[in-house]
Formats: C-alpha cells, structure tokens, sequence
C-alpha cells in the first residue's frame, strides 16, 4: 500500500513538473513580441534550454526568418508560402490555424547576424545533447565544415561527457582541425600529427589550404618548424591521396559487380535456351520487361504493403515471364528447331508485338516503381566511401539466384535431363527422355529467370516498353563471352564485363566505354570462338 501510494506521488509530481515546463515554455515564447532586437538574445538561450520538443523548430523558423506575430494580440505564429502564393498561418503554441490574415496584419520577430549566429551555436548545442548517436554526429560534420571559436568551445565541453567513440573521434578531429587553421606553426604541427590518415574531406581541405600558404615562401625564408610542417604537411596529404585511390578503385569494383549481378540475371536464362535449344530469342528482353511492369502492377495493386511488394513480385514474375516463355515455345519455337534464322526473325516480331501489347495497356510512358524503405539508405563505411543497400541487395540477391538455379541443374532429375538434352538429344530421346517437353520448360524457366531480372531492374530505372531492349544486346555478349551453355561462364563474363565497364567509364565516359568493350569482346571471340568455358565432348558438338 506504502508503495503504490509512493507512486501515485511520483507520478503527480512528474505530471505538474512536466507543467510547469510547458507553462515556462509558453511564457518565453510570448515574451519574443514585446523584446527588442538587443534584449531577444536571453530569451532564446533560455527557450533553447527547455525539455519541449518545439524548441528546435521555433529556433529554426527565426533563423529562417518565417517566425511572426499578429498586432492585434502579439500571439507568435509560423507562415509557410504555398505553391499557390498563399500562405498557411499556424500558431507556434498550438491551436487552429489562423484564417483570413494579411501579411500587413504581422510582423516578423527581427534577427540581425549576431542573433543568427547564436542560433546556429544554440541549435549545435542541442543536436550535440541529442540522445541518438546519428544527430549528435551530423552536429559535429557541420561544426567540422565550418569550425569557429565558440563551436569548437562547444565541442570540447560535449568531449567531457561524449561516450560514443565514433563521435568522440569526430570532435577530436574537429577540434585538431580548428587548431591547424588558427594554432602557431607548432601547434599545427601537432595537429597534422592527429590528422594523419583522416579521410574527412575537411581534412584534406584545411591540409591542402595550409600547404598553398607555405608554398608561397621560398624554402630559405621558412623557420625550421615551418620547414617541418610543411613536410609532414606533404606526406599526411600523399597518404590520403593514397587511401582515397584506395577506396575508389573498392567502390568501381562494387559498383561493377552490381552491373555484373545486373548482367547475369538478364543473361542466366539465354545462357539456359541457348544451350540447350540452340535458339536465338530476339525476344528474351521483353521477358524482362514484363517482370519489371509485373512489380509496378504488384505495387499498384496493394499500394499499402510496399516494403514487401518485391517478396510478391518476384514469384509473380518468375510465373507471368515464364509462363509467356512456354506460350511462345510451344506456340511458334518447336515449329522452327533447325532453321536459326527464321526462330531470330520470329522472335524478333514477339518482341514487337509485347512492346506494342504494353504500349496499348500501360501506355507508352515509363512507370515508376516504388522502393522499399529497406532498400533505402547506404551503409556509410567512412567518410568517402559507401554502399548503397539497393546494390547491395541486388549482388546478394543475384548469386542467391545462381546458385539456386545451379544445384537445380545439378541435383533435380529434371535438371539432369536438361543437361542431356543438352548434349546429345538425340540418345536422350532413346532414352525415354521427352525433349519436347525439356525444351517447353528450359524456355519457361529461362523466360521466369529473365521476369525475376525486371524486378531488379524496376529498383534501379524506370520501367518501360523498351525496358528490356537495353539489355538483350549485354545478354547475349555475356552469353558468348562466358561459353554457350555454361553457367558459370556466364557468371564470370558478366562480372568481368560490369567491373571492366565501370573502370573505363571514368576514363573514357560512358559510350566509349562500351564501344572499346564490344570490340575488344569482338577480338576474344576471333581467338577463342567458343567463349572462355568452353564445352567440352559431346556437348561441343
């Protein structure tokens, strides 16, 4: 009974605690009228120390210039200009929003650089108090961007207490680059000690700032510090030049590799039908096309489960992709085995016919897919380098789907009639194996790997009737490249080729890039015409 009798205390005494901290709030913020532009400075350092979470807001929309006050009864208001040219007046301390008043029935809470600077120190202060490790960092990038005096004091005061290493790092850091800009020649020195290796870009700039300084001075005419600062000035700037080139060759390496996973998504199915029919399908990139539109139809269908609109997507479009791949097999393909040229050429009008298809009922306007929010974002290793959560699912996703399709083809029966199809049809028939339906489901299995591609593809552009054609091109150099019929062939073409392109594009730009890649795939195939893994007895044959 003491007990909850104790609690019941405690809880009314947080209850009008938490009152008397609104009610102080509400009064500091109607003193802003009546203050004049010497007196305002207290008044916000004290709203800036109040448990209230419009604190940052009210500082924010004074340094903005959008904080009001009505003449008729000083009540402090926040004006937003609509598109419209209208503006939407609504009272800082709650309440409906005020109709029907001129901008003459107003006037703003006046600032001047001086009281615009405080804010800015008092907002730092805040963010650097905040409880999540992410604000508190941002607080300090910014200070780290442009340091002054009464920031970095703000920044030693928060080491004291800051238990985050990640962070306690960054304001060390800040704090050296403060003193390499305003410190004498020694302390500067110092500092570039506790800067070397930094990869901040700040770093680098005040660096680099500091040695054009000194580089104006003759070698003669600077004191043996000098001499030595400019030294260490050279060498810590070398090392991070070293480090970023580092950084930069792993992220062309990533950013190749989500071509590649790109790549091989689009090609793993061609390499299937190829291999074991010998058939060119002109219309493989409009298989991809569909799986892209299944994902946008997915998602317009039920707009509210969009985080996981790609887990039915990607069935979804495994089915719709394969089950058109089967149609068209069993529709046009098996009348055609044999005769190469005329399977290009009717493949050819498919491809036309499904774009024109798509075109009459989803209209020729490219189509936007919706990102899941765990897609969203990157995953910041360090300053300068990062990997965005959408290539990197994509990679992973891509070997999963290898893989996959991999032990398929090598642990299920009817992968092992596939491969002896593939081989020899003709003593795979005399051996009960029925060819003709091998073929109608290697078309449909390669046609749904080629649907799961789009789903892919929607995350990373627009989706489009001509979606696919940008990509059937890269299939069948990945096919060739690789070995006709060899999976994993095709995995190392297509992850050479996404990396070797995206190598040469900063060099070269992006066209060059893939003409000098065509030719040179053009130079390979004239020394070994059948592909890298090439395949070896009677499936040669």
């Amino acid at each position: 009974m003491l007990r909850t009798f104790s609690l019941v205390i405690t809880l009314l005494m947080s209850v009008f605690s938490a009152s008397a901290f609104s009610d102080e709030f509400d009064s500091l913020i109607n003193q802003l009228p009546h203050k004049k532009l010497r007196n305002i400075t207290p008044v916000l350092t004290q709203i800036a120390e109040q448990d209230n979470d419009q604190v940052r807001f009210v500082l924010t929309e004074i340094l903005n210039g959008d904080l009001y006050y009505l003449k008729s009864n000083k009540q402090v208001v926040s004006i937003r200009k609509q598109a419209s040219g209208d503006y939407t007046i609504t009272p800082v301390l709650g309440g409906d929003a005020v109709a029907d008043q001129s901008k003459s029935a107003m006037k703003k809470i006046r600032t001047s650089n001086s009281i615009r600077s405080h804010i800015r120190g008092l907002l730092a202060q805040i963010d650097l108090s905040h409880k999540q490790t992410h604000v508190r960092l941002n607080a300090v990038k910014q200070i780290l961007d442009d340091p002054s005096a009464e920031s970095i004091e703000l920044l030693k005061q928060r080491l004291a207490v800051e238990k985050d290493s990640d962070v306690t790092e960054l304001i060390n850091t800040a704090i050296a680059v403060n003193q390499l800009k305003e410190g004498d020649s020694q302390a500067k020195l110092a500092a570039v000690a506790d800067l070397k290796g930094s990869l901040e870009p700040s770093v680098r700039n005040a660096m680099v700032e500091q040695l054009n300084g000194l580089n104006e001075y003759k070698l003669n005419e600077l004191s043996e510090t000098d001499k030595a600062l400019k030294a260490a000035l050279t060498k810590s700037i070398d090392s991070i030049k070293q480090k970023r080139s580092i950084y930069e060759f792993v992220e062309n390496l990533f950013f190749g590799l989500s071509l590649g996973s790109v790549l091989l998504l689009a090609a793993i199915g061609l390499a299937i039908t190829f291999g074991v029919m010998g058939v060119i399908n002109m219309a493989h990139g409009e298989m991809i096309m569909l799986g892209a539109y299944t994902t946008y139809v997915i998602q317009q269908m039920f707009p509210q489960w969009i985080d996981y609109s790609l887990f039915i997507a990607i069935p979804a479009a495994f089915i719709v992709s394969g089950t058109v791949g089967i149609l068209i097999e069993r529709g046009v393909i098996r009348f055609l085995k044999g005769r190469p040229l005329e399977t290009l050429l009717a493949t050819f009008g498919i491809s036309l016919i499904l774009q024109q298809l798509v075109r009459s009922v989803f209209s020729p306007l490219n189509r936007t897919v919706a990102a899941p929010e765990w897609m969203s974002g990157s995953w910041q290793i360090n300053p300068i380098f990062s990997i965005t959560y959408n290539r990197l699912y994509i990679v992973i996703f891509a070997l999963a789907v290898f893989f996959a399709l991999l032990a398929f083809m090598k642990r299920s029966s009817l992968g092992l009639h596939v491969r002896a199809v593939a081989q020899n049809r003709e003593m795979a028939r005399a051996l009960s194996v029925r060819s003709d339906r091998v073929d109608a489901i290697t078309f449909g299995l390669g046609s749904g790997i080629a649907g799961i591609a789009g789903v892919v593809l929607s995350q990373l552009t627009n989706v489009g009737p001509n979606l696919g054609q940008s990509y059937i091109i890269d299939s069948f150099l990945v096919v060739v490249f690789g070995g006709v019929g060899n999976l994993w062939g095709t995995l190392v073409a297509a992850m050479s080729l996404g990396a070797l392109n995206k190598f040469l594009e900063p060099l070269t730009g992006s066209v060059l890039a893939t003409i000098i890649v065509l030719v040179g795939l053009v130079l390979f195939i004239q020394k070994r015409p059948k592909g890298l893994f090439p395949q070896k007895g009677r499936a040669a044959e």
